[in-house]
C-alpha cells in the first residue's frame, strides 16, 4: 500500500485513500465461486491484499463475462478472508451490494448462474 502524507506504515487509512477496486470475471464457475447469495441483497468476494474493516464502503468496477461495459458497484465490507485464512481460501473481502443498485446487479449475476442453481461446489466464502 502506498503511504499517504501524514500516515504511518501499517496504519489503517480511510476508504477514500484506498482507491477503486476492479474485478473481471469471464467464467461462470469463477462467478459462482465469488458470488454470495446468502448476503441480503447479494454480494461478491473480491480477492485483494488491501486492508479493510467490516463496514468499510467499497467502490468496484465489475466486468462480467463478455459484457462490453464495466458495472459500477457500491457496497460495504461484510466478510474478510485474511492472509492464509481458514481452508486456504484466498485473501480478500466480501461486499454487500448497495440497496439502490444491488437488485439489478444481483439479477445480472444470477442469470449467468442458472446452471449452478443446485450446485454443492465449494465457493471462496463458505
Amino acid at each position: 500500500m502506498d503511504e499517504q502524507p501524514g500516515s504511518r506504515a501499517g496504519e489503517d487509512l480511510p476508504m477514500a485513500n484506498l482507491g477503486m477496486l476492479s474485478l473481471g470475471i469471464r467464467d461462470a464457475g469463477v462467478l459462482y465461486a465469488y458470488y454470495m447469495p446468502w448476503v441480503r441483497g447479494g454480494g461478491l468476494f473480491i480477492p485483494t491484499q488491501r486492508r479493510y474493516r467490516l463496514g468499510d464502503e467499497v467502490f468496484l468496477l465489475l466486468h462480467l463475462m463478455n459484457e462490453p461495459e464495466r458495472i459500477p458497484v457500491v457496497g460495504k465490507v461484510v466478510f474478510i478472508s485474511p492472509h492464509q485464512g481458514e481452508n486456504r481460501r484466498p485473501q480478500g473481502i466480501g461486499i454487500q451490494f448497495d440497496d439502490k443498485e444491488g437488485k439489478s446487479i444481483r439479477e445480472r449475476i444470477e442469470r449467468y448462474l442458472v446452471a449452478y442453481r443446485d450446485s454443492k461446489q465449494p465457493t471462496q466464502t463458505f
